[in-house]
């Protein structure tokens, strides 16, 4: 796993402690010995050499005859067993136990020689060439009548000096190796010690690392690693509950989120669109290419985008209404921005939710409409009422002409604002859910209930002299419906066509199946409806001709019922001009299964 791990560096460390003592320990027993035994050696030759000088200096004057001398050196030399060299102040070889004098270069330059005339003792160790062996040199001065005249040199091999420098590091070298050996057993197995709890902890640890909580690490070693081994399973125990409760919060937010009837789109602080869920897919249409794009993109609303940046600029959440086209479909949005921190760095994210008020704002702008219209509609024929009335408590109720004139106008203004707050109740109990539930849709036959609405209305349209034609389909059908708001429906679109048709016109009441549905057609050859009117003529209020409406007596709610009944039903309905003249209006319902 590691390049150099706590083990190796353990080995290493201990391998490196115990060659790096036993090594400086050696090299200083090798450099005492080897000192010790040169100083030794030295002090022995320098005995020597005194020794040799004193019995040389007796049998010698100051003219050190060469012959006389180097028979005297050969003779000395085999009882001391040592090399003897006689020089004189020049250098010049006068004698030599091992070799001729004669043949032999000088040694002027030799730096035990130097040293011995300068101060009175030198010694040297080098390699002699003719032996082929290092040797130690110990030179002292010979003096005759308080004169220096010559050197005196006794020299030694080194070999049994060096041949037991040789077996004293030879042993140091094997004491080095099994020393060695035991400190690598040792410090494997004291790093395994000690390694083994720290390999489970870190395996235990890359387990909970890869998102097994559940794992525990078990060491008993009385030690902090043992208390490290506890700390981590604590660690991880409080990061398993959580993660858990995290997840859990995220499975809730992620079904609130793709789930929920507003439209959410999470935005980053630029205002880039991150994700979206299913509602805000279907409201604005969002493709997958559209992730990542900015908002503009997506929504292509200013406002938007604006108050966006100002709430990931202050921190601060906003509420905006939204007025926005969406293929050329108005929709009106609650949104609601809030932003989401991102720690010390500021915002993060951000959240929108649209709340659709589209459908709240139109029926607003229509109670209000309603109430306008309903108080206006209302307010006609109370002024007149009112008017007339004041005008025959002024003196007009004493002319029996004027008097039975202006009750006559009072009367059907009366009936007339009677029939308004009729049509208001009817549309205010079919707003009401609890009415709506209170009516039984069941399977209805149609012939009946037509039948008895143009039997209702026969003295209408006779006195108009009308023609009501009934053209009932092949075979009886019958339609899931409510039999009184059925006739309710009849009896509006038939009174229209009665009240807009001139006398002597037609109407024709038509029914027929197509696949699982009931179309019916009520068409009349009256005066029309101009095209640009037939898209509103089933809004609340809303008249073609409002006084030539007034005239006949409409309140303007007729249509707006058969509507609502119609679409309470499953059904639809339509308007349109015949190409005759006059209008067809033509409605469908679900057929009653058999």
């Amino acid at each position: 796993m590691f390049n150099w791990g706590i083990r190796t560096r353990l080995i290493t460390s201990y391998l490196l402690v115990v060659a790096v003592v036993l090594t400086l320990l050696g090299s200083y027993i090798l450099w005492y010995f080897h000192r010790h035994t040169v100083d030794s050696l030295s002090a022995n030759l320098l005995t020597q050499a005194e020794v040799i000088s004193d019995l040389l200096t007796d049998k010698l004057d100051d003219s050190l005859e060469p012959p006389l001398l180097d028979a005297t050196v050969k003779e000395l030399s085999q009882r001391v067993n040592l090399r003897v060299t006689v020089v004189d102040t020049s250098g010049r070889v006068l004698a030599d136990s091992w070799e001729n004098p004669a043949a032999m270069e000088n040694h002027g330059q030799r730096p035990e020689i130097m040293t011995a005339l300068t101060t009175g003792y030198g010694s040297a160790t080098r390699y002699s060439a003719t032996l082929n062996e290092n040797m130690l040199y110990v030179a002292i001065p010979i003096r005759h009548g308080g004169a220096v005249i010559g050197a005196l040199r006794v020299s030694n091999t080194l070999s049994y000096v060096e041949e037991g420098f040789s077996q004293i590091r030879t042993v140091l070298l094997i004491a080095l190796f099994l020393t060695s050996l035991l400190a690598l057993a040792i410090s494997i197995g004291l790093a395994r010690t000690y390694t083994s709890p720290l390999e489970k902890i870190i395996a235990t640890a890359q387990e909970i690392a890869d998102g097994r909580l559940d794992s525990r690490v078990h060491v008993r070693t009385g030690d902090e690693i043992e208390l490290l081994a506890g700390t981590l399973n604590t660690l991880a125990s409080n990061l398993e509950d959580k993660v858990s409760e995290i997840t859990a919060e995220k499975s809730k937010l992620e079904l609130i989120f793709r789930h929920t009837n507003s439209a959410l789109m999470l935005l980053t602080r630029h205002g880039l669109v991150v994700d979206v869920n299913k509602a805000a897919i279907d409201t604005f249409h969002i493709t997958p290419v559209m992730l990542g794009q900015h908002n503009l993109q997506v929504i292509g609303n200013g406002l938007f985008d604006k108050a966006l940046q100002e709430a990931a600029t202050r921190r601060e959440s906003r509420l905006l209404d939204l007025k926005t086209d969406i293929q050329g479909v108005k929709r009106v949005f609650e949104v609601f921005i809030a932003p989401i921190s991102g720690g010390e760095t500021g915002t993060g994210s951000i959240l929108a939710v649209f709340h659709d008020i589209t459908a709240l704002r139109d029926m607003q702008e229509k109670q209000a409409d309603f109430v306008a219209n309903a108080s206006h509609e209302l307010a006609t024929p109370l002024t007149a009422i009112k008017g007339f009335a004041e005008t025959l408590l002024d003196g007009a109720l004493k002319d029996p002409g004027l008097s039975t004139r202006f009750i006559t106008i009072i009367h059907d203004e009366a009936d007339r604002m009677h029939r308004l707050i009729k049509d208001l109740l009817q549309l205010a109990k079919l707003d009401s859910q609890d009415y709506r539930h209170g009516i039984t849709v069941e399977p209805t036959l149609i012939e009946p209930v037509v039948a008895t609405a143009v039997n209702d209305l026969a003295a209408t349209w006779t006195q108009k002299q009308l023609t009501v034609a009934i053209h009932a389909a092949d075979e009886p059908l019958a339609v899931q419906a409510n039999a009184d708001w059925l006739k309710q429906v009849v009896l509006n679109l038939l009174d229209n066509a009665i009240k807009y048709t001139p006398a002597g016109g037609y109407i024709a009441i038509s029914w027929r199946k197509d696949r699982n549905q009931a179309i019916f057609t009520v068409e009349d050859s009256g005066i029309g409806i101009p095209a640009e009117d037939l898209p509103r003529i089933f809004d609340r209020f809303y008249r073609v001709d409002r006084a030539r409406t007034r005239a006949a007596g409409g309140t303007g709610l007729g249509l707006a019922i058969v509507k609502f009944i119609i679409e309470t039903f499953g059904g639809k309905i339509e308007a349109k001009n015949n190409s005759r003249g006059g209008t067809t209006m033509q409605f469908q319902l679900p057929l009653a299964a058999r």
